[in-house]
């Protein structure tokens, strides 16, 4: 466990509305002690390190979580920092938010009172791209067009079966993530819609929901899967840190190091 140093290094977890943190009930990266250093009405998050650099692995990403599940208990502002960022030491970090504060207190009330919620929509189904072939007869006349005989496809062929797939994909997620968005818009304040990043994934959306509406949220999802047959699959998550909401290009003020 690390002693407190206004001259070590600082690992930054979040940027709170409230500089009367002092008590933690959980340890930082490495098992550090947690605690706050304020400036101007907000307070950084912070443990001290020996290093200037944090490994990723699962343990600290697992920690930085845990202090951010804190203070979204404890705050109703909280700023999530991505994990890794680092501060030369105390001064940085006041130096810092200094030069920063309009845009920290503009990000602060964009999120006041709010925590991010995950939603996940995947088909259901063991092959997508058998299930397309199944169900869009323009991919599955295609597909049986260069079988013909029992030939094997040319390249050229296979490209083309290949974009007419990825179009109908392309599209079908489109069309689902907007119905879904209209639902879910008049339960939650924002919505930030991400890339699937696997062939089965809908959509990957994350919402603004206030703390004290999450209820209503769960009945938003609800009344939005409706709308869906039992070939999709609906799996939201939070609440977290409203980290797809937080849009923090800080400036590093001249002869202070952000590492």
């Amino acid at each position: 466990m690390s002693t407190q140093s206004s001259n070590k290094n600082k690992f930054i977890y979040a940027l709170v509305d409230s500089t009367d943190l002092s008590i933690f009930n959980v340890r930082g990266v490495n098992k550090s002690t947690v605690y706050s250093l304020a400036c101007n009405d907000i307070a950084a998050i912070v443990s001290d390190l020996d290093k200037s650099r944090v490994r990723p692995d699962r343990r600290n990403i697992m920690a930085h979580r845990e202090v951010l599940e804190q203070l979204m208990r404890q705050c109703n502002g909280v700023l999530p920092m991505r994990f890794g960022i680092v501060a030369q030491n105390s001064m940085a970090v006041k130096a810092l938010m200094s030069a920063n504060i309009m845009l920290i207190k503009e990000q602060m009330q964009r999120v006041w009172g709010q925590v991010e919620m995950g939603l996940r929509v995947t088909w259901d189904v063991d092959n997508i791209y058998e299930y397309f072939v199944a169900t869009h007869p323009l991919l599955r006349e295609a597909r049986d067009s260069i079988m013909v005989g029992g030939r094997e496809a040319s390249r050229a062929e296979k490209i083309e079966l290949g974009r007419i797939f990825d179009q109908l994909l392309m599209e079908e997620r489109k069309q689902y993530t907007d119905t879904v968005v209209d639902v879910l818009q008049d339960y939650c304040t924002e919505i930030s819609v991400g890339t699937p990043k696997v062939n089965n994934e809908v959509m990957n959306i994350s919402c603004l929901v206030k703390k004290d509406e999450q209820d209503d949220f769960e009945k938003g999802i609800f009344e939005a899967s409706k709308l869906f047959n039992n070939d999709y699959l609906f799996n939201y998550t939070g609440p977290w840190a409203p980290h797809s909401f937080v849009d923090l290009e800080l400036q590093t003020p001249q002869k202070q190091t952000v590492l």
